[in-house]
């Protein structure tokens, strides 16, 4: 497995929610998925605008309640479910739970330095699509202006008693279709835990490599 663009995916998807609060006023009611990112934004926001967060000494603990506070707005059973996708079925309980943790800990110890470079970008809701008959699902449509360039970043929700987050497209590469040509190699041989293994070892990489040592 070679994460090579997924980590500044994931570094986007995360300090986007920095520069969601510089976007214009939206004219039209939020809907209940929308609200549910920007209530997390703003929780976010109280953290990031404090000194530790950029402190090397105290941005781990910082970082752990951003982490909490994301977590709220992420389902990342969704996430790995559907990044998994159908090999999923072969994953007993116990990896279930194995693989979510770490591929959680991936994500998080790759975008753990992006929140310090903000640069004034800006995001502008562009609207919000039905996804399926079922309306449990929506993609709301954003795109940002970073030094000159329009960026469209689509977020994917379900609502499973709460609209939660489960896949990002960022110029149209999907974090759930781009991680899960990553991880064929593995699991069309059924080496399930040589996956998780992967997965955790690059979750050390980025704790290492950032500073942020679990």
């Amino acid at each position: 497995m070679r994460p090579i663009i997924i980590p500044t995916l994931i570094g986007a998807i995360y300090y986007l929610l920095v520069f969601w609060a510089a976007s214009p006023v939206w004219a039209q009611a939020p809907s209940e998925a929308r609200q549910a990112l920007e209530k997390t934004v703003n929780l976010v926001l109280e953290e990031l605008n404090k000194p530790e967060i950029k402190n090397s000494a105290t941005r781990a603990q910082e970082m752990d309640k951003v982490e909490e506070i994301m977590a709220g707005l992420f389902s990342f059973e969704e996430l790995s479910l559907r990044t998994v996708g159908p090999n999923w079925k072969n994953f007993n309980d116990d990896q279930k739970t194995r693989f979510i943790n770490e591929f959680r800990r991936m994500l998080r110890s790759s975008y753990a330095n992006t929140f310090e470079e903000y640069d004034g970008e800006v995001l502008n809701y562009v609207g919000e699509t039905p996804q399926g008959n079922q309306g449990d699902r929506v993609q709301i449509d954003t795109t940002v202006l970073s030094k000159g360039k329009q960026i469209p970043i689509s977020f994917r929700m379900i609502n499973k008693n709460a609209w939660k987050v489960y896949d990002i497209v960022i110029e149209n590469i999907s974090l759930v279709q781009n991680y899960r040509s990553q991880f064929q190699s593995l699991l069309q041989k059924g080496d399930i835990e040589g996956l998780i293994k992967s997965v955790s070892q690059k979750a050390d990489e980025f704790n290492q490599k950032n500073k942020i040592g679990q």
